[in-house]
């Protein structure tokens, strides 16, 4: 796509990451300053005319408002109202399948902070998208070109 690529991984404090490695699950205290960050990138990029992509785990739909709408959704815990124009337009991407075959992909996976163990912890916190979000869930079971090509066309088509 040319786009920029952001990693939402790379942009959690030295607590979180430590608490992380710890097997200790982030709260939503702890993931608030982190989303904000987020939405302050993404705003960035927009600013600039600039489209990204952020890889980011955002398990619940406040999580979700808030990379859309920034800190103004957590005091109203409301979406912002048509005509404020003050909210992204973000696409979601829900990347969905079952716990035993992203374990496997956890375990292989090397020199990140998150261990394996918190993922149930993920699962049980995660509010998969819903309408009125802008969403679109594609399943980890596609190889992954087929993966990256439904994500695309979805993008594509607007």
């Amino acid at each position: 796509l040319g786009w920029k690529f952001y990693d939402a991984d790379d942009y959690h404090s030295p607590e979180n990451k430590k608490k992380m490695a710890e097997g200790i699950p982030l709260t939503d205290e702890d993931r608030i300053p982190w989303l904000c960050a987020l939405h302050d990138i993404l705003r960035r990029e927009d600013s600039y005319g600039q489209d990204a992509v952020l890889a980011c785990s955002a398990l619940k739909k406040m999580y979700r408002r808030i990379l859309v709408s920034g800190a103004s959704a957590i005091e109203s815990n409301q979406p912002e109202q048509p005509g404020e124009n003050t909210a992204l337009k973000i696409l979601f991407v829900h990347l969905h399948g079952p716990i035993d075959i992203i374990a496997g992909r956890l375990e292989k996976r090397r020199g990140h902070f998150m261990p394996p163990e918190l993922l149930q912890s993920q699962f049980d916190t995660l509010e998969p998208p819903s309408a009125p979000e802008n969403f679109i869930t594609v399943s980890v079971e596609k190889s992954l070109p087929k993966i990256v090509m439904e994500i695309e066309s979805a993008i594509l088509q607007g």
